[in-house]
């Protein structure tokens, strides 16, 4: 009984590994242009936020919308939070970034982007893996653009490993049992900001925007 135990452990072991090695694919995903409603919708928001339009983007923004998973819900948290009329305001590129990632419709009346958060495997964890959002995306030995390529990595999911001092604009991964790095900009965790989009009475809403866990 006993050698079976062990031939089991191992192969658990043998199989975990391998998992661990092999990136896991997390292909894009966007849902938007099956409901012509929500696509045009979406559309019309990235202009306002490419134009830096406060008035146009508060007015889709909803009065309760979540802002975190504190206490701070609701639009005047929300304008405190982003301060949406200076030019320079994080939600121009937050919100567009995530507008761009495309995302899925959990139900007739819901939308949910980025695909990164709303296609991410239950079973992976959000804090110790990252996602590749690109093709042939260059996993470099260094965090450096001149550094030696380890290899290349199309869409997927790779472990993160602990880095006490990560460079500025890189990833650190585990790629084909190497610690490795990847040009941040390529780059999303499941637990960045996402957005979440409900229809009422024929009007779309941001009813969420937060990030973490």
């Amino acid at each position: 009984m006993r050698p079976l135990v062990l031939t089991l452990a191992l192969s658990a072991a043998f199989c975990g590994a391998v998992l661990l090695a092999a990136p896991r694919p997390l292909l894009p995903v966007d849902e938007a242009a099956t409901r012509p409603d929500f696509f045009s919708f979406r559309a019309r928001l990235q202009q306002a936020i490419a134009n830096r339009d406060a008035p146009a983007v508060l007015a889709i923004v909803d009065r309760h919308i979540k802002n975190s998973f504190g206490d701070d819900s609701g639009i005047d948290a929300f304008r405190e939070m982003w301060k949406p009329h200076q030019p320079d305001s994080e939600l121009w590129n937050a919100l567009g970034t995530v507008l761009s990632l495309g995302g899925r419709f959990p139900s007739a009346e819901t939308f949910v982007a980025p695909y990164v958060f709303s296609e991410w495997p239950d079973d992976v964890d959000a804090f110790e893996h990252v996602a590749v959002i690109g093709t042939d995306v260059r996993v470099r030995a260094a965090a450096d653009s001149a550094g030696p390529v380890l290899g290349s990595v199309s869409y997927a999911i790779l472990p993160v490993p602990r880095i006490d001092s990560p460079a500025e604009g890189w990833r650190p991964v585990t790629f084909e049992g190497r610690t490795g790095y990847v040009s941040a900009a390529f780059t999303r965790y499941a637990i960045d900001y996402r957005a979440i989009f409900s229809s009422a009475s024929g009007q779309w809403r941001l009813v969420t925007f937060v990030a973490g866990d």
